[in-house]
């Protein structure tokens, strides 16, 4: 397979598990902590490479990504071009000295991560810097290309979002896993683990039941949102979805089906912008359900993401 480059600015907003504000918020305030103790401390091997299976992912890449680039390598045993990126990611992830963290993903063990970020095939490598995912790059890339690649996120970090990759300290990592963990949201706490444990159907059933009691519970409408996108995405052959969309630009099902593909892929814009027009071109129940598809994936992203609130005023216009 040969390396596919990934736009930085196809940014899927992962708020929705863990919002990004918070994260970045924390972060601040225990490096403050850190620095008004006097802690210093060096990187270890053990936590710039980790292993990162479905139920630590908020822990280990979301929380962690306040403070550090997380990097993500999807991988299997039996993919040899997996074996011949890994080990050079292993080992820039110990010479960039904790300006990132590695986090291996077994897509084998993991599939829902794997269907999550709309990855079609591996080696694939993705990045996380304060709640939000990008992809990087497809393929086992010439080391020069991850270095430039790892070059250009560092900086996005520190320009995006105010996160400078300083070097990991082992023993607030300590202190941070030694914390008991906040107490879940009963409302949420049956869909989450649902969600979890792959069983999709069950948590859009969890999170229609929590709904009910609660029909403006944000958080209930954004994972419902995001778990109804993960079943629509499940098995849809990829490559014949385009096709369809491009062989039928009338045909309204299709339309729905790639911008579904494009949101889970992280093109925002051209999910977003696909289904605009499928509004302007189309009238009733066509119309309609372009319409609801949109506000639906509006709910996945977050309503305050600046690309939700340019594609609300786009839809108006074609509406009104």
């Amino acid at each position: 397979m040969q390396p596919r480059n990934m736009p930085m600015s196809g940014v899927v907003d992962l708020a929705a598990v863990k919002a990004a504000g918070e994260a970045r918020q924390k972060a601040e305030e225990a490096r403050a902590q850190r620095a008004g103790a006097g802690e210093q401390g060096g990187a270890t091997s053990a936590r710039l490479v980790i292993d990162v299976d479905e139920a630590g992912f908020e822990r280990d890449v979301l929380q962690r990504s306040a403070e550090v680039p997380v990097v993500i390598d999807f991988w299997a045993e039996w993919c040899e071009p997996c074996k011949q990126l890994s080990p050079i990611l292993e080992r820039l992830a110990q010479e960039y000295a904790g300006r990132f963290v590695l986090a291996k993903v077994d897509v084998d063990s993991n599939q829902l991560l794997f269907q999550q970020f709309g990855v079609q095939g591996i080696p694939a490598v993705f990045a996380v810097i304060a709640g939000q995912a990008l992809p990087l790059f497809q393929g086992a890339a010439p080391e020069q290309q991850i270095r430039q690649v790892l070059d250009q996120l560092i900086q996005a970090a520190e320009e995006r979002f105010g996160i400078v990759g300083a070097p990991v300290d082992p023993s607030a990592a300590s202190e941070e896993e030694a914390r008991p963990e906040p107490p879940r949201d009963p409302v949420l706490a049956a869909a989450e683990d649902a969600l979890a444990s792959g069983d999709v159907s069950g948590a859009v059933q969890a999170y229609r039941n929590a709904l009910q009691d609660d029909p403006g519970h944000a958080a209930a409408k954004a994972g419902l949102a995001r778990a109804e996108l993960i079943g629509r995405v499940h098995e849809l052959d990829a490559a014949q979805v385009r096709k369809d969309a491009a062989d039928r630009p009338g045909d309204v099902d299709a339309q729905l089906r790639v911008a579904d593909l494009d949101l889970a892929g992280g093109h925002v814009e051209d999910a977003f912008g696909r289904l605009v027009d499928t509004v302007r071109r189309t009238a009733g129940e066509e119309r309609d359900a372009a319409r609801v598809r949109l506000l639906e994936l509006f709910e996945v992203v977050g309503p305050e993401d600046p690309r939700v609130i340019a594609a609300r005023g786009a839809l108006a216009r074609v509406l009104f």
